[in-house]
């Protein structure tokens, strides 16, 4: 198929060092720099600088912008986009925030609509209330957080976005759920759906076995892993058009706002 109608993204399902950005920068850094191949996008966990931590006053408070430089020098060197979620510090509230930064150093971002009432997110994150599109290289790209999987409404395709994109850190325990939904949004939505979870412990004790994966516009699986690696996906363009033309689902949407 026509490189100029795909995308080659490159998913990091990793380990996190619990509270402790350096690190996880260092050891991220040395992941990123083993890419040989031209990426054009990288996507890395939910809170891949600290894992899902509920006390963010034990981070400096200028940790997320120390990550976002980073993000920015990565995405110059090696010419292409990256995206995650940090622990970001602005205006004295704390967010749960992702940020999409182009190959030129200039981001978007979206705060977490539905913060993790369950680990109490709620009451330590301010959750976002404005959904995100990300026009990049020919493809629409709506990217989400972890516990928004449960939403579908949220995540309806009014914006014929191209993929569906989640960062996670969702526990071993509830995996079959995260499986499950990941496809579903794939097929209802007619779009790429792509999840990257982490691996390893985290400081409460939750084991992640990963599971990261893409699904195509009809949910079937493209890659997949429950190991710490690094996982390749092409998605193409041509494949969306096609389904959508065959089939046109979307045009059967029931109409509501949100």
């Amino acid at each position: 198929m026509d490189a100029l109608n795909s995308l080659k993204i490159v998913l990091i399902q990793t380990s996190i060092y619990w509270e402790n950005p350096e690190k996880n920068r260092s050891s991220l850094s040395k992941k990123i720099a083993l890419l040989i191949t031209d990426t054009d996008l990288i996507i890395l966990p939910e809170m891949f600088t600290t894992g899902f931590t509920m006390n963010p006053s034990n981070i400096d408070k200028n940790q997320g912008e120390v990550t976002l430089k980073w993000m920015q020098e990565i995405a110059y060197k090696k010419q292409t986009a990256i995206t995650g979620s940090i622990l970001f510090f602005e205006d004295n509230t704390y967010y749960n925030r992702l940020f999409f930064v182009f190959p030129n150093g200039t981001y978007t971002t979206y705060n977490k609509k539905h913060t993790f009432t369950l680990a109490g997110e709620d009451k330590v994150y301010k959750a976002g209330t404005k959904k995100l599109i990300v026009d990049y290289k020919g493809f629409k790209i709506c990217p989400l957080i972890c516990y928004d999987l449960r939403f579908p409404v949220w995540a309806r395709n009014t914006e014929n976005y191209d993929v569906l994109l989640y960062v996670a850190n969702w526990p071993k325990q509830r995996i079959t759920a995260w499986d499950t939904l990941l496809k579903a949004r794939a097929i209802e939505n007619m779009s790429y759906c792509i999840g990257v979870n982490r691996v390893g412990v985290d400081d409460p004790g939750y084991e992640y076995i990963g599971h990261s994966a893409t699904y195509d516009t009809l949910g079937n699986e493209i890659c997949f892993s429950t190991n710490e690696e690094i996982l390749h996906t092409t998605i193409h363009k041509e494949h969306i058009d096609e389904t959508r033309n065959k089939l046109k689902f979307l045009e059967d949407r029931d109409t509501f706002t949100l």
